[in-house]
């Protein structure tokens, strides 16, 4: 019997358009070494391991007359070769000369008449190294059903253990009349089947209906020189073409700034957004430098019941946090975003940083696709950035032998979003990748100099200064609002994007 999508997976589908297409991605480089990785190692690799990712080798097929949610059927059809593909750079192949191939396909939409993801296996890096981009839909990638095919290609050794290709055989393919039966089935023996079906018509019909007001309001905000979608100069219409942008950072000097101040490194990593974004506002001619706020979604990990559950322990919460981009102080800035997650990680709900770092696999991108979900479906509530942050494990990983030096993840943007930021931890290095729409963004490479600068703003004002205790914690431990025990503060956090890591 096929899977039938959810609302919410039809919506991600119903939701695409050539200017935002909805996949997540994760760029990450590899040092050879004398592993012999190639691309005909890669392939193995992949056949080996996508028996533990059975999605990866399934499509989306309609149901006749729409009676139904669309399912999963195994693709008759699958060929390893078209999704994992070699490409090149003139060597010696520079980090920005990859970004720019980065870029050019993830602009691209995925096929959905095949598996909807892709992985590009890159030759040509300065001093031999190698790349592996992979690129996977939003609905692929739900964390309860299935989890980044990354997840699983990556050993903590640089021995490889040898699995053996699956004795996989496609099912077989279902035709147009047993798709109906099937949906009729479905209705009759299982109410929820005709409500999913009622909902994602629903939710159809109210997609239409508001992206026809959203441009009802462009002209009408045209007209009195005011749109209404531009009220940051980081949202607004979007084309399809994308800048892809790569910072990388310590790890120890976020410590270092969460030590001296008591806040997180997710914290740290929050108000160094801000500011860059700061700088980079002040650096445009336009009025952009008096905007005071940029209302930010950043994912959180936690453990709640009524939410959906996840294959990797937690669930995942949309928390809303302004930064404070008008704000002149680094300290005051790092000051109020730590306060924005006080009352969250007072509730005892959050999961530890080291805890989703140990988690078997590199899963980062799960938690990185995940966290773009919940995003898209909060997008009604007026955030005008998603800022994904995930804690990854500190010591090196492998694919088949090679060891992975660097890891970018790249985020999809969101209808309106002009930006999208993810930070992975690796490795004693911090990892920020932005998605900036190359029209509405002309200016956005300026901020990778901006992120620097702001960091270093941060660690300038740890130099003498005593450690202090976590926000909303006395020195002893305990509660400063209750007075209660709690956990340290190494194991308190609650982000997805990383407590303390």
């Amino acid at each position: 019997m096929s899977e039938r999508l959810r609302p919410r997976d039809v919506a991600f589908l119903a939701a695409e358009s050539p200017s935002t297409p909805m996949h997540n991605a994760t760029v990450e480089v590899f040092d050879p070494g004398e592993s012999g990785f190639d691309h005909d190692r890669l392939l193995r690799l992949i056949e080996e391991r996508i028996s533990f990712v059975p999605r990866y080798r399934q499509r989306i097929r309609t149901v006749p007359g729409r009676l139904a949610n669309p399912v999963w059927v195994d693709d008759e059809h699958f060929d390893l070769a078209y999704h994992v593909r070699r490409s090149a750079l003139p060597r010696p192949g520079s980090l920005d000369q990859l970004r720019e191939l980065v870029a050019r396909i993830v602009s691209r939409p995925l096929d959905r008449s095949r598996p909807l993801w892709e992985m590009y296996f890159v030759e040509g890096l300065a001093d031999g190294r190698v790349a592996l981009l992979s690129k996977s839909h939003q609905v692929l990638v739900d964390g309860v059903h299935t989890v980044d095919l990354g997840q699983v290609l990556l050993d903590t050794s640089p021995e490889p253990k040898e699995l053996g290709a699956d004795e996989w055989r496609p099912g077989r393919p279902a035709s147009a009349p047993a798709l109906l039966l099937e949906a009729a089935r479905d209705t009759a023996l299982h109410p929820r089947t005709a409500l999913d079906t009622v909902r994602s018509r629903a939710g159809s019909l109210l997609r239409s209906a508001d992206a026809a007001s959203r441009r009802t309001s462009r002209v009408v905000g045209g007209l009195a020189g005011h749109d209404p979608e531009r009220e940051t100069p980081i949202n607004g219409p979007l084309s399809q073409q994308r800048w892809v942008l790569a910072v990388r950072t310590e790890l120890a000097d976020h410590r270092a700034v969460s030590r001296v101040h008591g806040s997180t490194v997710n914290d740290v990593v929050l108000a160094t957004v801000a500011g860059a974004l700061r700088a980079w506002l002040m650096s445009r001619p336009d009025s952009s430098r008096e905007l005071r706020q940029i209302r930010a979604l950043a994912p959180v990990s936690v453990i709640d019941e009524e939410r959906e559950a996840t294959s990797l322990g937690s669930q995942i919460a949309p928390h809303f946090v302004d930064l404070p981009v008008g704000e002149p102080s680094p300290v005051v800035r790092l000051h109020q975003v730590s306060y924005s997650f006080l009352a969250h990680r007072e509730t005892g709900r959050g999961v530890a940083a080291n805890r989703l770092a140990g988690i078997a696999g590199f899963a980062p991108a799960t938690f990185h696709a995940i966290g773009s979900r919940v995003a898209a479906e909060e997008l009604r509530r007026g955030f005008q950035l998603c800022v994904t942050n995930v804690p990854g494990p500190q010591s090196p990983l492998y694919a088949a032998g090679a060891r992975m030096v660097r890891t970018y993840p790249v985020p999809p943007l969101l209808p309106g979003h002009g930006l999208a930021i993810g930070v992975t931890s690796y490795d004693g290095g911090v990892y920020y990748g932005l998605t900036a729409d190359r029209a509405l963004l002309p200016d956005a490479d300026l901020l990778v100099p901006c992120l620097r600068e702001a960091l270093d703003e941060l660690v300038d004002t740890t130099s003498g200064a005593r450690p202090r205790a976590p926000r909303g914690r006395t020195p002893g431990g305990r509660s400063a609002r209750s007075g209660g025990s709690s956990k340290s503060s190494g194991s308190s956090g609650s982000s997805k994007a990383g407590e303390r890591s």
